[in-house]
């Protein structure tokens, strides 16, 4: 199937709202959707429940409809997200999956999914909630259309717990890697265009099994770069262009994946000068050799399967600070190499969701509230970054009944 055609023409937030939230089996439920999409992009500082209704409605009952809507309302929001994927795929030209990370820091201990994490970008540990998010990413912006919470077992496996705060039954413990799995293939059954290639930093995430995700996303037949440890074994051998000194008997000699760049590894590298997109700034001298995880792999997965891995070659003879693995052997270097960009933007979409569309103000405390809160912010930082609208503080009132 082919990638949609985009649509350039302006949608008003109501044609928006009513499109996004169709699904919705009430026309109540459909109402406060709207009103607290509206609140978010028009409500200035801090976006509580309270002052997003005083926002958008003169009634004094509205702040209590908006926190049942949100922490009881029993509505899914998994057709939202799907819907939500498709209006962006009609609006950009997306070209990654890119998986990212919100932190959502927490005083109690009472919301769900609320633990202690260390966080590899600040070197502290913390008290939080964490979501898994799945971006879609063109050459410029990067919006978020999925999201997944983390449960560590104290939660997935506390029955009190899990009831207070109302996680599904279904729900139990999954790693991140099983979360970029369930991310990536929801995408596949919501998209309509052709699947896109998965970016992820799996040590940024909190993972610790690179080989697992690999594995999984190849036996899907999902084409991937993913920044990988230097840790991670590595195979190379004689259908992989390894120096004939290191063949070994034509056996494949294992490595630890930094091994593949050392100077005296003498297994055969390639040196590139990769020019950036735009054109402007430096060149970048990547590194890269051919791969194979060694192992039997999953059912699905051909066991030779190669792979590329590389990194940028710093200055001054210095170790490179992050190895990538992709499956993109065929494509030209400087395509992959800003596919590894598409983090940052996923990172930038991240903090302007907390700095501007209320984020990290949800009070709730249950497992269905976060995912509602999620998809709403999600809505409006999509309508707001797509559609060229930007909060102002002021705005039209939406007038909506208790």
């Amino acid at each position: 199937m082919g990638a949609p055609a985009l649509t350039t023409e302006h949608t008003s937030l109501a044609a928006f709202a009513e499109s996004l939230f169709e699904c919705l089996p009430r026309t109540d439920q459909r109402r406060w959707a709207h009103a607290y999409v509206q609140g978010l992009l028009t409500t200035p500082g801090k976006k509580s429940v309270r002052r997003l209704a005083e926002t958008v409605s003169a009634s004094p009952a509205a702040s209590q409809s908006l926190h049942q809507f949100v922490n009881a309302s029993p509505w899914d929001w998994m057709p939202v997200r799907a819907e939500l994927t498709r209006w962006v795929e009609q609006r950009t030209a997306p070209r990654a999956c890119v998986i990212g990370q919100a932190v959502l820091r927490k005083r109690g201990e009472h919301s769900c999914g609320v633990h202690r994490r260390f966080l590899v970008s600040s070197g502290r540990s913390v008290t939080c909630q964490v979501g898994i998010g799945m971006f879609l990413s063109s050459y410029d912006l990067a919006v978020p259309a999925d999201w997944r919470l983390m449960l560590p077992g104290s939660w997935a496996k506390d029955p009190e717990r899990r009831a207070r705060t109302r996680i599904p039954a279904e729900i139990g413990p999954r790693s991140v890697e099983q979360h970029i799995l369930d991310l990536a293939g929801t995408l596949a059954d919501n998209s309509a265009g052709a699947p896109l290639p998965v970016v992820a930093d799996l040590e940024a995430l909190g993972g610790t099994d690179a080989a697992s995700l690999v594995h999984g996303l190849a036996s899907r037949g999902r084409d991937f770069v993913v920044a990988v440890p230097d840790r991670l074994q590595v195979a190379v051998g004689r259908r992989l262009r390894l120096e004939p000194a290191h063949r070994e008997g034509g056996q494949t000699l294992v490595l630890a994946a930094r091994g593949l760049f050392e100077s005296d590894a003498g297994v055969l590298t390639r040196l590139e000068s990769v020019v950036p997109r735009d054109g402007r700034g430096r060149h970048a001298t990547v590194m890269s050799g051919f791969v194979r995880l060694p192992g039997a792999g999953q059912a699905g997965e051909r066991v030779d399967r190669t792979y590329r891995l590389f990194a940028i070659r710093p200055e001054a003879g210095r170790r490179p600070v992050r190895l990538w693995l992709t499956s993109l052997t065929h494509t030209r270097m400087e395509t992959v190499l800003s596919l590894t960009q598409t983090l940052a933007q996923a990172d930038e979409s991240v903090r302007a969701m907390a700095d501007g569309f209320g984020l990290l103000d949800f009070e709730g405390r249950s497992y269905p509230g976060w995912h509602h809160h999620m998809t709403l912010v999600s809505a409006a930082y999509a309508y707001d970054r797509l559609e060229r609208r930007r909060p102002t503080g002021g705005g039209e009132r939406l007038l909506v009944a208790a």
